[in-house]
């Protein structure tokens, strides 16, 4: 039998303390732990990062190191465009609106490019936390082409979703949305979002929502904190 090599015993011991432990436990200090494990602190931190892009620890600055345990997964195909509302409601898991911002902005560079706008032009910029468990999972950013949203139909009952805002109004008809996935290091705006270290892993989808008549409308940007969600594609052979 081949011998584990440091980082899988590191590994192992990780796993076997985090499963241990009751959700919203907090893990000992890292200096306790980095003794009790014979390992260095960069050591430590660095194995304990694979946890935290699982979504099995959270780290909260000046507190210290929680385990975290999803009660459920928000799962997808990502064939069909879904709001995450419509995905919990699919799998009975509850999930709110948290910090929510929207604001008139002007187009840079690349939002002018993106919606065919002039640069400069007023776009409504929204932004949202969205909770499960009491706690964030996905942060949320949405520009949107001058004209097609107003700031009133985002009233008292908006959840979060400006898809199914535009889906129930009906106008503009949506076609299909371009989209691409890539896991990055949070920055200090989804760190703060998010309530995560900066540097963490997150998983990005930078989406171009098109209408009908192939206008761009919604320029996006969605981060989902890993543990909590499951994307997957089915292809067809050949």
């Amino acid at each position: 039998m081949t011998e584990l090599s440091r980082s899988e015993q590191l590994h192992n011991q990780l796993e076997t303390i985090i499963s241990q432990a009751q959700p919203g436990q907090r893990l000992p200090s890292e200096p306790h732990l980095a003794t009790q494990l014979g390992v260095s602190r960069a050591t430590l931190r660095e194995a304990m990062r694979t946890f935290e892009t699982q979504g099995l620890l959270r780290r909260r600055q000046g507190v210290g190191t929680f385990v975290v345990r999803p009660t459920q997964v928000i799962e997808s195909g990502l064939e069909v465009l879904e709001s995450i509302e419509t995905l919990s409601e699919r799998i009975g898991l509850p999930v709110s609106m948290g910090d929510f911002q929207m604001v008139s902005c002007a187009a840079d560079e690349v939002v002018a490019a993106k919606l065919g706008v002039e640069l400069g032009a007023k776009v409504l910029c929204i932004s949202r936390v969205i909770l499960a468990d009491e706690r964030p999972v996905a942060f949320l950013v949405d520009t949107i082409h001058p004209g097609l949203l107003v700031s009133e139909e985002i009233g008292a009952n908006f959840t979060g979703s400006v898809l199914d805002v535009m889906l129930k109004r009906g106008a503009p008809v949506l076609e299909h949305s371009r989209c691409e996935i890539n896991a990055v290091a949070a920055d200090g705006d989804v760190a703060r979002a998010l309530d995560i270290q900066r540097g963490d892993s997150v998983l990005r989808f930078e989406s171009l929502l098109y209408s009908i008549e192939g206008k761009p409308v919604d320029y996006s940007f969605s981060y989902f904190l890993p543990g909590y969600f499951r994307f997957h594609v089915v292809r067809r052979v050949g």
